[in-house]
């Protein structure tokens, strides 16, 4: 059995595994934590931070400096070998599992933010670039030889846009539609928690081609490029935890040849699904992660501090939310590991058709265990938990679970649940 970080004994962890994690951790002592120390950017991430990364002149955007320090970690890490390291062949990676990609994303999220791994903007050594992998499995050869080398590379920066100002969970019923102009489309509508706006490129728009409110046959995904006539950046919507590249985007009879279609017409949110389910899945081992961590943290102090003469740790009081949250963070960490696993047995599609309900169940639990881990630290270390690394923290958790709220998950897992018994 291996040890592994923000766990007792971690069965699923093979030698090649624990042998990577080590490489990882090497890695980082050795590459990534002296840029972090140096030029004063430990601004970025201690209690300077929020300021530090936030351009207020700006509207609250992520300042120059922190995006090109981020960006500068992220081509070390991929002339490292490893910022690839989960993607497939055909885009220069190393294929790894879906269950060797979670227990990274765990391992990273344990150790606390940092210039190797960093959850609100989902910057990582080991990268995640979603829309490359949808462009690979659905685009045409065109898209395909356009798109993946230059989104890999940075070249190209493509926005998600899914939801509306009126339009969330139900998105079947979105307002926003591209209708037929000899070989154009007119997309005409709005898109909201936009992330990446602001430096994007291009931007993945679902909007509807045919049918009627309520259909999910008839929402198309189109690539748009940001400069299109009729595109325009309305607003920022600033964050508990700032800064914030999340815009409201309105698109105003902007006109796209039929060649900007991704994946299927008519089969939009097919298409998004293979976005939604990986990033998810990787949600719920960043969020289980991140509660390690506090978890962690919350256990040091309670046997360190003294209080009467004894470690509050010896206080049941103490100890039973301690027992709850380590006890659900490894019945979780079994869920995610078994379902990671399962994908790993299916194409991409399959796994969104069978397993949509089950990684939907991991992300419902990680969100909110992440919060109930935070807020328990809070707690137990109070001011100084208010003083310490513990509260960026709690803002990172609830941007993680806001990227994929509980209510929604908790949708999915419903209709699952009810077919059984239909």
């Amino acid at each position: 059995m291996q040890k592994d970080a923000g766990s007792t004994l971690s069965f699923l962890v093979d030698t090649e595994t624990s042998q990577l994690l080590s490489e990882l951790d090497a890695f980082i002592e050795d590459k990534i934590k002296p840029i972090q120390a140096a030029d004063d950017n430990e601004r970025f991430f201690d209690h300077r931070r929020e300021w530090a990364r936030t351009d207020w002149d700006k509207g609250g955007l992520p300042r120059e400096e922190w995006e090109a320090l981020m960006t500068r970690v992220r081509k070390i890490a991929d002339e490292a070998g490893y910022f690839r390291l989960g993607m497939p062949k055909a885009l220069g990676g190393k294929e790894a599992s879906f269950l060797t990609m979670a227990i990274i994303r765990e391992h990273f999220n344990a150790k606390g933010i940092g210039l190797h791994n960093d959850a609100q903007s989902e910057h990582s050594i080991v990268g995640n670039v979603p829309l490359a992998l949808v462009v690979l499995d659905s685009g045409t050869e065109a898209q395909k030889a356009e798109f993946c080398p230059r989104l890999l590379s940075g070249e190209y920066v493509m926005a998600f846009g899914l939801t509306e100002p009126d339009h969330g969970s139900d998105a079947t019923h979105m307002e926003t539609t591209a209708v037929r102009d000899g070989d154009d489309w007119i997309i005409t509508g709005e898109k909201t928690w936009n992330t990446g706006a602001h430096v994007a490129t291009h931007n993945f728009i679902v909007a509807r081609t045919s049918g009627k409110d309520g259909d999910a046959f008839g929402l198309t995904g189109f690539i748009v490029p940001m400069k299109s006539k009729g595109v325009n950046v309305a607003e920022f919507l600033w964050t508990f935890n700032m800064p914030s590249d999340h815009a409201r985007v309105e698109l105003k009879s902007v006109r796209v040849p039929n060649s900007a279609i991704l994946g299927p017409l008519g089969q939009g949110l097919k298409t998004a699904s293979i976005f939604l389910t990986e990033n998810r899945l990787r949600q719920a081992a960043s969020s289980l992660g991140a509660a390690c961590y506090c978890i962690n943290e919350s256990v040091a102090y309670a046997n360190s501090r003294k209080l009467f003469g004894k470690p509050v740790s010896s206080n049941q009081a103490i100890q039973w939310p301690l027992v709850e949250l380590h006890t659900e963070s490894e019945m979780l960490r079994l869920l995610i590991r078994t379902t990671a696993s399962q994908m790993d047995q299916l194409s991409r599609q399959e796994a969104q058709a069978l397993l949509g309900a089950r990684v939907s169940m991991c992300n419902y639990r990680a969100n909110r265990l992440a919060c109930e881990a935070a807020d328990w630290a809070i707690q137990l270390i109070q001011a100084l938990g208010l003083g310490a690394s513990l509260m960026r923290w709690v803002g990172d958790n609830v941007e993680v679970t806001g990227k994929s709220a509980s209510n929604i998950c908790a949708g999915l897992i419903q209709d699952y649940v009810l077919s059984l018994y239909a």
